[in-house]
């Protein structure tokens, strides 16, 4: 039995931290259903002025006088720590106490028809992609995404229909709590070696999480990861694959084109088949793979291929994934999250198609853990970029224990032969950029921290607001 029913809405729960990004949209989901919800966050912010208005007691700070005596649930994000009032209070008093995976996948367990997208990479894109298929088939589902997308106006749509879309995360295996309809595997690489030990720990995370699928649904999984059979032989539901290999998978695409903007265009393939051509408006490789997941999770749902056709056209992107900021005295600024080295030559590759003199990538890197063990694969992957600028590590879960810094990164770009520059303040990193880049020139902001900042000074378009709401989920995405 769920705990968090929504035919038993007769309750009330409180957020510790309600000003995320995902904490936010998961209290308006709630909300919508029928419950009483209340939160807190450090500081005030556009986010919690927004739930505010919707009707939600927000405080300001954290006390245990903010649980009030009526409260049922309480849920807290990672970024809090074991010793907040809060949580203390909570947990003297023995209510139901989840953190915000467990209640994701509480309220997956009450639609029907429930889609989690999983994967080292791609997860928003795709998730993105699949809400815009279902939106042009007029399905009316929810969907909790990490980004920003145009079509539903942010991060979260309420919808009244059985379906919801969500982005299912394997850092310290917080997927293992969602029991979908269908999920998707995109890929699998090592990443998050702060808690898994190896590539074969991953493959067992994301085995345990495919057999968490409904026998009734379907996992849609990438034909091209290596040792597939190890996840196949352990799954119970129905398997439909995709990839590159028509004689391996069942979705695949051919005849591929792309644009002067390295936006892909390809005859889409259902086990041998041609179901129609696909037009996307995102560049790169990546987004095909991407794309061709959302078709075989979506024709599974007996959606149309028109309506799959047309909501992949319509799709232009999400925020952060080479988002286009602006254009500065000739010089286009582009704004990516990419934070591992398969996304970042990924988004380096896009760029070389994209019209520019030079290529210049300002890097931050994410965490100490992976910036040590990936010091190498940053290295060769950034030199890709004709000029490359470093910031500080932007720490998010972690402490710097002083054993990396990106003057390593700096050095090692040095010994292959990469000339790179550090700057250690944001100020610093905009002034060069002023003084050195020239009309024409292409600049990408490229991290998961708050390295978007600098393409925002210097447009003037600074989002101190929205960034000041998300700062405490930028420490906890557990993707990150």
């Amino acid at each position: 039995m769920a705990k968090i029913n929504f035919n038993d809405t007769n309750k009330k729960v409180h957020f510790i931290g309600i000003g995320g990004i995902s904490m936010s949209g998961l209290a308006e989901i709630l909300l919508d259903k029928g419950f009483e919800v209340s939160g807190s966050d450090i500081k005030s912010s556009k986010i919690t002025k927004h739930l505010e208005n919707l009707g939600i007691n927000i405080y300001l700070g954290h006390s245990s006088s903010n649980i009030e005596n009526d409260v049922d649930f309480v849920i807290y994000t990672a970024a809090i720590n074991s010793d907040n009032p809060e949580l203390i209070e909570a947990q003297k008093r023995n209510l139901i106490v989840l953190d915000r995976a467990e209640l994701l996948g509480e309220i997956m367990s009450n639609y029907p028809y429930s889609i989690a997208v999983s994967g080292t990479h791609g997860k928003t894109t795709t998730t993105s992609m699949l809400s815009y298929i279902l939106l042009e088939a007029k399905k009316d589902p929810t969907i909790s995404i990490g980004g920003i997308v145009d079509a539903i106006g942010g991060n979260i749509k309420i919808g009244q229909s059985d379906y919801f879309i969500t982005e299912a995360c394997e850092y310290c295996d917080s997927f293992l709590k969602f029991y979908p309809h269908m999920a998707i595997i995109l890929n699998m690489e090592e990443d998050h070696l702060d808690y898994f030990k190896d590539i074969n720990h991953i493959r067992k995370s994301f085995t345990n999480f495919a057999k968490n699928i409904s026998k009734e649904g379907a996992l849609i999984i990438n034909g091209d990861i290596e040792n597939l059979s190890l996840i196949l032989d352990e799954i119970k539901c129905k398997v439909v694959t995709f990839g590159t290999d028509p004689n391996r998978v069942m979705w695949t695409a051919a005849n591929i084109e792309y644009n002067e903007k390295a936006c892909g265009k390809f005859d889409l393939f259902y086990q041998g088949k041609k179901m129609g051509k696909i037009t996307l408006n995102v560049p790169g490789v990546h987004n095909i793979y991407n794309a061709l997941a959302a078709c075989a999770a979506t024709y599974e749902l007996n959606i149309s291929i028109d309506d799959i056709i047309n909501g992949l056209y319509k799709y232009k992107g999400t925020n952060q994934r080479f988002e286009i900021k602006g254009n500065l005295k000739g010089i286009t600024i582009v704004d990516d999250y990419a934070h591992h080295p398969t996304e970042i030559k990924a988004t380096l590759e896009v760029a070389k198609h994209y019209p520019h003199n030079t290529l210049w990538c300002v890097f931050q890197p994410h965490t100490y853990t992976r910036t040590k063990i990936f010091l190498k694969e940053f290295a060769q992957a950034l030199k890709e970029a004709d000029k490359i600028i470093l910031t500080d590590i932007y720490a998010a879960r972690e402490k710097d224990l002083g054993e990396i810094h990106s003057k390593d990164l700096q050095k090692e770009l040095a010994r292959i032969g990469k000339e790179s520059y550090y700057f250690s303040d944001f100020d610093s990193v905009e002034n060069f950029i002023l003084e050195n880049c020239i009309p024409g020139d292409l600049l990408i902001t490229m991290g998961a921290g708050d390295v978007n900042m600098i393409g925002e000074e210097l447009l003037g378009t600074n989002l101190s607001t929205i960034s000041t709401s998300i700062s405490v989920e930028k420490e906890i995405k557990s993707c990150e």
